[in-house]
């Protein structure tokens, strides 16, 4: 077997891969761009100062990240005809797609508190959620999604592998690298599901918990209250409403930017007012 393993991928035809090689060159691109545009209007005006878009910010940089862990490879081994993937990338993209993987959900989580903070005690909102408090949450999140991957990563890097190296997928991720294993990996598998079941649980009541205070809040406030209220949140319950197992490392991260940028009227302002400086000084300039 040597040090590499075969990717089977999505399919062996050749017109299917071109389709699938346009289609995700499409998607990366549109996630790229659309993370970067979020990331340097919010840089470059006052809206970073705010803890919602502090943390966006951060979200925007998961996603541009975490797809990168996989996307890249899957569109040139399109183009190329490439199958193989070495133990050291496989290693590094089933470390890499957990620990991203995870901190980008923390910071979802994280943005559901910041909501509820915000409509619960408005008053108090800029002294619970100062600039500390942020840093520590972005600390806390990668501090315990490293612990979360690090604890993943320990059980499968100890595991043999001697007879078949044809993974059934098109990136490396712990249950396809389980089945080509010299062992049993019941046990193991078992654990896996254990740990990410534990995260996904805590993960589910944190951000169920938030939005319950949070309507819960909303039943005395005005019909404009609420409707305001509400569209701070939106942009966030569809982010996290989307997130599908297949496509998640390329589609989900493709409309978050699209999604937190539509969904919101502040940060389109920003964005309106980053972009149009830029371009009237440049003309102006010319």
């Amino acid at each position: 077997m040597g040090n590499k393993f075969i990717l089977l991928g999505l399919s062996y035809n050749h017109n299917i891969q071109i389709l699938c090689f346009i289609f995700f060159l499409f998607c990366y691109i549109a996630i790229l761009v659309g993370n970067l545009l979020i990331l340097i209007s919010i840089r470059c005006s006052a809206l970073f100062h705010q803890p919602m878009y502090y943390f966006l910010s951060h979200l925007s940089s998961m996603d541009i990240r975490y797809t990168s862990c996989v996307t890249p490879k899957l569109i040139g081994d399109l183009l190329l005809g490439r199958k193989a993937i070495s133990y050291g990338n496989c290693m590094l993209q089933i470390f890499s797609l957990h620990f991203l993987g995870m901190i980008e959900i923390f910071i979802l989580t994280v943005m559901a508190f910041d909501r509820c903070v915000a409509i619960c005690k408005p008053l108090h909102y800029m002294i619970i959620m100062n600039k500390t408090t942020c840093n520590l949450l972005v600390l806390a999140a990668w501090a315990g999604r490293a612990v979360h991957s690090f604890s993943q990563f320990s059980m499968i890097i100890r595991l043999p592998f001697c007879g078949p190296n044809k993974i059934d997928h098109y990136y490396c991720d712990i249950f396809p690298f389980l089945k080509v294993a010299c062992t049993d990996t019941y046990i193991t598998g078992i654990l896996v599901v254990a740990n990410s079941g534990r995260v996904a649980l805590v993960t589910f009541v944190l951000l169920f918990g938030s939005y319950v205070i949070i309507l819960f809040t909303l039943r005395n406030h005005s019909a404009e209250g609420k409707c305001k209220a509400l569209s701070t949140c939106g942009s966030h319950i569809t982010v996290v409403d989307k997130i599908f197992a297949l496509f998640y490392t390329i589609i989900a991260p493709m409309f978050n930017p699209l999604i937190c940028t539509l969904r919101n009227t502040e940060m389109k302002k920003a964005m309106r007012k980053v972009w149009c400086e830029k371009i009237f000084s440049e003309e102006k300039h010319h």
